[in-house]
């Protein structure tokens, strides 16, 4: 592993979850992607990344349900990460226990 860290990327949309885990990846991260919240789950068997960036609108369970299983059963911060840029939106993901929140579209260096 690297000395910067492990973050784990979960996205369905597979050229966000590759652009996102290149660009960490060249700034000296470890970097998993998932496409779902059940690959999200295989992911955290294996161990606890240190950072995990959740999209919002997955197939299946959505970003909000697993942020808050998330934020009750383990400890790493999570950053939101979707299209829906409504402030109300923003609240119930943050009140969900998200740390962050970023709206696509997005730079990778923000």
């Amino acid at each position: 592993m690297t000395g910067k860290g492990h973050i784990l990327v979960v996205d369905d949309d597979p050229e966000i979850r590759e652009l996102l885990a290149l660009f960490l990846r060249e700034h000296g991260f470890e970097v998993d992607v998932a496409a779902d919240g059940a690959a999200m789950f295989l992911h955290l068997q294996a161990g606890e990344p240190d950072l995990i960036v959740l999209d919002l609108m997955l197939p299946g369970e959505d970003g909000l349900s697993l942020c808050r299983r998330l934020a009750a059963g383990y400890t790493m911060p999570i950053i939101m990460l979707t299209a829906v840029a409504e402030e109300a939106d923003r609240i119930v993901g943050l009140e969900m226990g998200a740390d962050d929140y970023l709206t696509k579209p997005f730079n990778p260096r923000e």
